[in-house]
């Protein structure tokens, strides 16, 4: 697998025998450009794309022929969506995994602590969620996930192994601070977009189109367009004879420290 060390590899060799080649040969300087617009674009992919593995290892679904799927929603705690898509998960008897913003916790401490206590599972989304997220160095990461643990383990007493990059954006120094701090980093295989689509059948038919057997499903719990669509997809999902799995279980993940 092409990851960020074979990358590197492969690119010092390609540039160390063009310069060789070029006591003898004459190359031009398009190949050198042609090599290094390559190069940046494995790079622009790996960390753009959750399920690479570019520059660590990540979680995003699993290889099974049972028919079962997770569900996870990132961004909350939302003081309006959450509570309302907890109901919908304990009417269908379906459990989740809550990629929860830190700075959100302290004003929705009883929707933590109710999502926890109906058995869905806690992970880590960061602190802030900034848009420069991954522009931060490799202790302001650390620094913002140990945050984001500490407001949670106040809550629920429990300190989240599960970590989800926000946007799904990796690099060298985020996959340093998840070694560091001992996570278990965890993508997913369909993104609903539901922060994007706005047009309720048109994500309805974006999900239901993505159902397969071990896939994992992103959406966030801020938005309303997923609070309106889930019904019919939770109803959907069962009347195919799918399993609702807690993604710890389903992926075989330790959720807590």
């Amino acid at each position: 697998m092409l990851n960020f060390r074979n990358s590197n590899i492969l690119f010092i060799g390609l540039l160390a025998l063009l310069i060789a080649a070029n006591f003898v040969y004459a190359i031009p300087v398009y190949v050198y450009i042609i090599l290094g617009c390559v190069y940046l674009s494995r790079l622009f992919y790996g960390c753009y794309h959750v399920g690479s593995n570019f520059f660590i290892p990540i979680v995003c679904s699993i290889k099974t022929q049972k028919k079962i799927i997770a569900l996870s929603f990132d961004d909350g705690p939302d003081a309006i969506n959450t509570p309302n898509i907890l109901q919908l998960l304990k009417n269908n008897n379906a459990k989740a995994t809550f990629f929860c913003i830190g700075s959100k916790i302290e004003e929705n401490k009883a929707i933590l602590q109710q999502t926890y206590d109906e058995g869905h599972i806690i992970g880590n989304h960061s602190f802030s969620h900034q848009f420069w997220f991954d522009m931060l160095s490799k202790n302001e990461m650390i620094a913002e996930l140990a945050m984001t643990d500490e407001v949670i383990s106040k809550v629920i007493d429990k300190t989240p192994k599960l970590f989800r990059p926000p946007y799904g954006v990796t690099n060298p120094n985020l996959a340093k601070a998840i070694v560091d701090g001992k996570y278990t980093p965890v993508g997913w295989s369909v993104r609903s977009l539901d922060t994007v689509i706005k047009d309720e059948q048109k994500l309805l038919k974006k999900v239901i189109n993505k159902l397969k057997p071990g896939a994992v499903f992103l959406f966030h719990d801020t938005s309303a367009t997923t609070l309106a669509i889930l019904p019919a997809f939770l109803k959907y999902v069962k009347s195919n004879g799918y399993e609702i799995a807690r993604l710890d279980e389903m992926l075989n993940l330790q959720a807590y420290a």
